[in-house]
């Protein structure tokens, strides 16, 4: 347990800062859910618009540092990848 001054607000600040980035992580997944759903339905116009959503979103979390840029790159790249296959 924290002791000095320094360390407990150290922990408040955690606590604070991990609910955010919680609701954070969990709204970028929800983005990529749409998305992958609009993938399995097939429907090619939806899942492009999908992605175009949830991009501005990844970017998000890359810059408030909840994801790495790699990361986010990649996701990015596979989903387009696999929204474009929709059209063949």
């Amino acid at each position: 347990m924290a002791n000095t001054p320094q360390a407990k607000k150290r922990a408040r600040q955690n606590e604070r800062r991990f609910a955010v980035n919680k609701a954070r992580r969990s709204r970028i997944r929800t983005f990529l859910r749409t998305v992958e759903e609009a993938i399995a339905s097939g429907d090619q116009a939806a899942a492009a618009a999908a992605l175009k959503a949830a991009q501005p979103e990844l970017m998000r979390g890359v810059s408030k540092g909840v994801l790495h840029k790699n990361t986010v790159a990649r996701k990015i790249s596979r989903l387009s990848s696999r929204v474009k296959a929709l059209k063949a």
